[in-house]
């Protein structure tokens, strides 16, 4: 049952992205196909290996947290592991299967389930932190002067606004723990009343059990500022090289633009992240172009469509098949280690 979901999911991945691409590419695609095949074949193959560059960069942040649990951690594993989440989160909707394939990873890579959990929390937290801080610095330099562009940064700023309230929730959560278990009780009991919730006290148990790993993982990763350092450093390095990409690409099609204008690219590539967090599709497909499309139109001109095409590719179409290929190789290398002792009973 659940391979065919993610086989419909997939397939409404390519549906949309081909209903995306031709409404994008309907009047000018002669120009833009064009002006790709036109590229200089290494820096085709730059732009296209880009999205993969950033998702090992991501594997290394396991690497650093994976070696709190296992000492002998090896920097493939960590690798892996950010390519299979990017591929789970790629194929179900608003990424919420990406946890699950990685914790299944990392409990064959010998790291146990409830470290697992801690392990990506703590990867959640400090990422989601840098990424703020990141985006603030952005918003404050360019998202004035574009909000009075078009009436769709709005929808932009609103996206920031809730994902600012979501990490301060966190950290809330965190700092008074007691209170959040008293208003989860209040607020399953409150719900449980109009039925959306069956079982209020199972939901306020797993709400709970979730919040304590939480706090716990906060406290730790407070008490390991190395490890916190070095991870913010990877993230920042993480975020830079996808917040930059569409500039190469420009850069890469002839598209005249300045290199002052590099601040303008990663400020446009935050806020089309942003938005894409609000768009429940699986790899939120369709969206992240039309978004895309809107926000980079006035600084990439005519050729949009084929820096969009580009960008899409290389953060989405390639990382999730580079992370299939590594799912199924993973899988069946520990498929194959659970069957040996069995084939070797049955020879003797």
């Amino acid at each position: 049952m659940k391979k065919q979901k993610y086989l419909l999911n997939v397939l409404l991945i390519l549906a949309l992205t081909l209903v995306v691409l031709w409404y994008t590419l309907k009047d000018n695609y002669k120009e833009v196909i064009g002006a790709i095949r036109q590229m200089n074949p290494a820096s085709l193959l730059l732009v296209l290996l880009w999205g993969a560059l950033f998702t090992v960069v991501w594997g290394m942040a396991y690497v650093i947290l994976g070696r709190k649990y296992v000492p002998g951690y090896k920097i493939r594993s960590g690798i892996a592991v950010a390519f299979i989440g990017a591929f789970f989160s790629g194929i179900t909707p608003s990424s919420t299967g990406g946890q699950f394939g990685q914790v299944y990873v990392m409990k064959k890579q010998g790291i146990a389930i409830k470290d697992s959990v801690s392990l990506l929390w703590a990867d959640f937290i400090v990422y989601q932190t840098t990424m703020m801080v990141y985006v603030t610095i952005l918003f404050l330099l360019k998202y004035a002067y574009y909000s009075a562009q078009s009436a769709w940064f709005n929808i932009i700023l609103l996206g920031y606004l809730i994902n600012l309230l979501v990490i301060l929730a966190l950290y809330t959560v965190a700092l008074f723990p007691k209170a959040y278990i008293k208003f989860t009780n209040w607020l399953a009991k409150f719900l449980s009343r109009f039925k959306f919730i069956k079982d209020p006290e199972k939901t306020v148990q797993s709400w709970t059990l979730q919040m304590t790993q939480f706090t716990s993982e906060v406290k730790q990763l407070s008490k390991d500022k190395k490890r916190i350092a070095f991870c913010t450093l990877v993230n920042i390095v993480r975020l830079t090289l996808l917040y930059t990409l569409p500039y190469v690409i420009a850069v890469s099609l002839h598209i005249p633009i300045r290199t002052d204008q590099i601040v303008d690219v990663m400020a446009l590539s935050s806020f089309v992240l942003i938005a894409n967090s609000f768009i429940p599709i699986p790899g939120a497909s369709g969206g992240t172009e039309i978004v895309f499309s809107l926000l980079f139109g006035g600084l990439m001109g005519k050729l949009t469509g084929a820096v969009m095409v580009l960008w899409r590719f290389s953060t989405f179409h390639v990382v999730l098949l580079i992370g299939a290929i590594i799912f199924a190789f993973v899988k069946n290398k520990y498929d194959r280690k659970k069957d040996l002792p069995q084939m070797e009973e049955e020879s003797s």
